[in-house]
């Protein structure tokens, strides 16, 4: 019995508190945003080669993605900022001319494969372009700019969206003429993380002018939603 009524009168303290956590409140979604300057780029490259049977066109590849990858490594990429992913191998076609009953035939095979990088040295990049193409990468697929360590920034991110909804809860609280009561609870709503400068290029560039690079910034943002209680 001494026990149940230590059970209630606990349960009779918490009602005022959470009569008060039920009624009224106001609720606004902060977001925060901060720009810095890229301290590494990823390029997605490929080495692709065509020849009249399999073995040749995949030796060829082979030969040209050593090529690249040995560029990489005597312009100061890390072995594991070097990625290669896969080798793909398929047929090439003849294909009939428009009238003709004749079936289409294979006439030879290509082979490709990718390599994903990341340059840290940013001066270094445009050389790094340059060379990789030269040595015998004949696809580009991109080549976006980032943050090696993007948590400090993105905490900055957070805290402005956290201080983007105290500033609309206040705005909200007085232009409704009530008081703003304590916050009752917060929701990260994940702004996605950085949001990288990319750019593109035509598949091939080995006879065009040095590739000039510009880095710009990379965004992060961050949203919150909080709720406070309003005030008597």
């Amino acid at each position: 019995m001494k026990r149940l009524a230590v059970v209630l009168l606990s349960v009779a303290c918490l009602a005022p508190a959470l009569a008060r956590a039920e009624g009224p409140t106001i609720t606004v979604t902060g977001q925060g945003q901060v720009s810095r300057a890229p301290d590494m780029a990823t390029i997605s490259l490929s080495v692709t080669a065509s020849a009249p049977d399999a073995a040749a066109a995949v030796a060829q590849v082979a030969k040209n993605l050593t090529g690249v990858l040995d560029r990489l490594t005597a312009e100061g990429v890390a072995q594991p900022d070097m990625q290669t992913s896969g080798l793909t191998l398929s047929p090439v076609w003849e294909t009939p001319r428009p009238g003709s009953n004749a079936a289409p035939k294979i006439t030879g095979f290509s082979a490709s494969s990718a390599v994903s990088v990341k340059v840290r040295a940013l001066d270094r990049l445009g050389s790094v372009l340059d060379g990789v193409v030269k040595d015998g990468a004949n696809g580009f697929a991109g080549l976006e700019f980032g943050l090696a360590d993007p948590a400090p920034a993105q905490d900055d991110a957070r805290k402005a969206a956290v201080a983007d909804a105290l500033h609309k809860a206040a705005l909200y609280a007085a232009a409704a003429g009530v008081k703003l009561g304590a916050v009752q609870s917060i929701a990260d709503q994940d702004g996605g993380g950085p949001r990288p400068v990319m750019m593109k290029a035509a598949p091939m560039f080995a006879d065009a002018a040095p590739m000039p690079v510009a880095q710009g910034e990379v965004e992060l943002q961050a949203n919150v939603t909080i709720v406070f209680a309003i005030g008597p």
